[in-house]
């Protein structure tokens, strides 16, 4: 992944800003021993299986001070860089996910796959706020956009 002339990192044709730890949010994903694929490494689709459980570990934590995002959340897009192949163990691997950018009706959510030194993958997914019964798109609401806030990689009236 190159680096971006705005401090981050490019993912494809996308710029992703990285974020200090402090604003990551870590889960630990099990690996399953179906994960492999006939190569002996996690096949590359089950990586979106990886990130969508630590998305949805970050916005419905136990500890988060809103339900975050209750009303709905569709996925308009994905884009990943695989880096290394990760094979199957029985320890969990990190996923450290942060927040991007945030607009009135959509945000971004960067990603690392990785251990201390080694990157499996990075990726980045755009999120659209949904009112699921109308099935239609909808503004984040205030409370959501304090909450993601606290995972920015450029904390809200900083510079970026």
């Amino acid at each position: 992944m190159a680096e971006s002339s705005a401090g981050g990192r490019r993912l494809g044709r996308v710029d992703v800003p990285t974020a200090p730890r402090d604003r990551r949010h870590v889960y630990q994903c099990p690996l399953r021993w179906s994960d492999m694929d006939v190569f002996g490494h996690v096949n590359n689709v089950v990586f979106l299986t990886y990130l969508e459980e630590a998305r949805v570990d970050m916005f419905f934590h136990p500890d988060s001070p809103v339900l975050a995002l209750s009303e709905g959340v569709v996925v308009a897009r994905h884009e990943i860089d695989y880096r290394r192949p990760l094979v199957h163990r029985p320890e969990p691997v990190p996923i450290e996910t942060w927040v991007t950018r945030v607009q009135a009706a959509a945000f971004e959510v960067a990603y690392e796959v990785r251990d201390d030194d080694v990157v499996y993958a990075r990726a980045a997914t755009v999120c659209v706020p949904a009112d699921l019964a109308s099935g239609r798109p909808r503004r984040l609401t205030d409370d959501e956009r304090a909450f993601l806030a606290r995972f920015a990689a450029v904390p809200e009236g900083a510079d970026a």
